[in-house]
């Protein structure tokens, strides 16, 4: 990236502290503060040690009426002082107009002027509730940019309508040099524009690089989600658990022939491995491959039965994880239970005052593993514990848990799902129990013996 916009220094001292700390990292970008038209905002980015300040101030009269309770001479008055007031404090000043999509033009550009008078770096005109159309975004860009040549613009897009990807597209396409995003597309109400899917579209489409390296891209993405505890819905582009995951049998088949017929982007572009799952729509050419890549080799009959119970899986609503198609098809060749680790036994001790603690006892391949771990619940203080006491022979990590009430009531039945990731391969596997605990462990142990025995990726 270019330029970081860390965080806004003023808020709280905590998040002047985090913005600091990123200015000290010595990075290669430009690190910027958010910052509204108040010195004590400024002051806030300055103190930071930012190398730069968003300088937002409201352009429509909408904001400059009910938020700002100012006039329009006041607001240009504000615009230039702010803009002065930042330079003469050593910043890059980026100005950003906001609402600037539903202001009046020509006072935009009377605020663009004022700006620019004041010694602005960068003018990043912001679509602040994403009402904007590619086809408007380009016009207007394209005529920001015939007033003012030599501005350098940016494009803040927000994804309220769900078009922030194409308006930041078409911006750059009428001249502007900037574009703001953010990993999966974070950002207030529906999002801001999505660094992974402009980047790509850029790259891909375009053929214009941006210096990103797109190969980082998933696993960027895993750690924010983790970070921020707001999950990647299964089906977003670039990053989305789906991806490049194939099931309808006439998508796999034609996949396996030639991997362009059905993947416009190659998943190792953005640090992503293709994926055949199983399912009702799955075709026996996918399900053959998948079984492949666990080391079986199943004959005609026997794909034939292990491809009809998939199916009658499949038609009960059920998924149908890579576990359950290892189990599937070991009991239709009559294989023996290859699973390298078993339960022994697990306690997990949780309450009021209490932190919770699960210990756990492993036979793996007939050796004991006996581990204790701490953790914010039940659950995590399980995983946990299996985790430590596997990881000192088999490096696994935990990578997406998803947990649902199959019935209702205090006595649930709960379903978990678990993706797990050994190296390049990564498997799903599922746990079904009426104590969330033990389906919790039932699914982390299903996955961790699939990794430990087959090569599914």
């Amino acid at each position: 990236m270019d330029i970081i916009e860390a965080g806004f220094p003023v808020v709280s001292e905590g998040e002047r502290r985090a913005v600091e700390l990123i200015a000290k990292e010595g990075l290669r970008a430009e690190v910027c503060g958010f910052a509204r038209g108040v010195k004590k905002d400024i002051d806030a980015v300055v103190e930071s040690g930012a190398d730069s300040v968003f300088l937002v101030i409201p352009a429509s009269d909408l904001h400059i009426r009910h938020k700002l309770k100012k006039t329009r001479e006041e607001v240009l008055r504000l615009t230039e002082e702010s803009v002065e007031y930042a330079k003469d404090h050593g910043l890059i000043v980026e100005f950003g107009p906001e609402d600037a999509t539903r202001s009046d033009r020509a006072f935009l550009k009377e605020m663009i002027r004022a700006s620019v008078s004041a010694g602005v770096d960068r003018v990043t005109p912001p679509d602040t509730v994403g009402v904007m159309t590619p086809e408007g975004t380009y016009s207007f860009f394209s005529e920001l940019k015939e007033a003012f040549p030599d501005v350098p613009l940016g494009a803040h897009c927000h994804d309220d309508f769900g078009m922030a990807v194409a308006n930041s597209l078409a911006a750059l396409r009428a001249g502007a040099e900037e574009v703001h995003v953010t990993v999966n597309g974070l950002g207030e109400r529906a999002g801001n524009a999505s660094l992974e899917e402009v980047v790509v579209s850029l790259k891909l489409l375009y053929g214009v690089g941006t210096g990103v390296r797109t190969n980082l891209l998933y696993e960027t993405s895993l750690l924010v989600s983790r970070l921020t505890g707001i999950p990647v819905q299964p089906n977003k582009a670039i990053v989305g658990e789906n991806a490049f995951v194939h099931e309808a049998g006439i998508h796999t088949h034609a996949v396996l022939a030639e991997p362009l017929t059905y993947e416009p982007i190659p998943p190792e572009v953005v640090g992503r491995t293709r994926r055949l799952a199983a399912g009702k729509h799955a075709g026996s050419h996918g399900i053959r491959a998948a079984l492949e890549e666990m080391g079986l080799q199943p004959t005609e009959d026997q794909l034939r039965e292990i491809f009809l119970r998939v199916k009658r899986l499949g038609d009960k609503g059920k998924r149908v994880t890579d576990a359950d198609l290892r189990a599937i098809a070991e009991a239709v060749m009559g294989l023996p239970d290859t699973r390298a680790i078993r339960l022994e036994e697990l306690a997990v001790v949780t309450g009021n005052r209490v932190t919770p603690t699960g210990s756990v006892k492993l036979d793996l391949n007939g050796r004991l593993l006996t581990e204790a771990a701490t953790g914010v619940g039940p659950v995590d203080a399980a995983m946990k514990a299996i985790r430590k006491a596997v990881s000192a022979v088999e490096p696994i990590r935990l990578e997406e848990y998803h947990v649902e009430a199959i019935t209702g009531g205090t006595d649930a039945v709960v379903e978990v799902i678990v993706r797990l990731r050994k190296g390049d391969r990564v498997v799903t596997a599922m746990g079904v129990h009426g104590d969330i605990v033990m389906a919790s462990v039932e699914a982390m142990l299903s996955g961790m013996n699939l990794l430990m025995n087959g090569r599914v990726r």
